[in-house]
């Protein structure tokens, strides 16, 4: 057996460095949490999400000519009330349902600052489905593939938009529309996916719990 020794050893080292290994690209694979990633924020800059450990956060993906636009209103209520305690909005305008997100990052931003006098700020507009889609939504998608929604609540969206021929989700876990909202605790973790039906008023409790 002693010969087999430098074999074993060299196993167990092997093991161990991939253990260690993670990949932005392939988040599902590995254990990851949301703080592994870094974001585009507007001109240019970047927002390493490590430095938001043990703050709740809310993700959405917006749109600033859509329907739900209006849940804008209390996003900001809860982020009025919540911010203090540790919550954090992270908002990804997405021009993929319907083109409904016109316009530049910085003309995005002063809309909701004007209309919704918004006081969190709009990250870099992204793609949440497809093959374009940010690593960041494919690691939520990943970790909740299915809105915490009832299914006639899902099939009444789904029906609402074919009527207008407008086009949501195409594959599975795929985020239905506009308004999508991924509940973070503070370890990083992706606690619940809300379907755009969700107003903001109704998660309310579920964020006062994790703060």
């Amino acid at each position: 057996m002693k010969r087999f020794a430098p074999l074993f050893a060299a196993a167990a080292a092997l093991a161990a460095l991939c253990s260690s290994c993670t990949s932005i690209n392939h988040p599902e694979t590995t254990a990851m949490t949301i703080h592994d990633f870094t974001v585009k924020g507007r001109n240019g800059t970047s927002l390493d999400l490590a430095t938001l450990k043990g703050k709740v956060l809310l993700v959405v993906n917006t749109a600033t000519g859509c329907g739900f636009t209006p849940q804008y209103e209390g996003l900001e209520k809860l982020y009025a009330k919540h911010h203090a305690a540790g919550l954090e909005i992270l908002d990804f305008p997405c021009d993929q349902f319907g083109h409904q997100a016109p316009g530049s990052d910085d003309e995005i931003h002063a809309f909701c600052a004007l209309k919704y006098n918004t006081s969190f700020d709009q990250l870099a507009r992204i793609e949440v489905n497809g093959p374009g889609a940010d690593p960041i939504y494919v690691f939520l998608k990943a970790a909740r593939p299915k809105d915490d929604a009832t299914d006639e609540a899902i099939a009444g969206l789904r029906d609402l938009l074919k009527k207008h021929n407008l086009a949501g989700a195409e594959a599975p876990g795929d985020i239905e529309w506009n308004f999508t909202k991924f509940l973070i605790d503070k370890d990083g973790n992706v606690v619940k996916r809300f379907h755009p039906t969700t107003t903001p008023e109704e998660i309310d409790a579920e964020i006062a719990k994790l703060l």
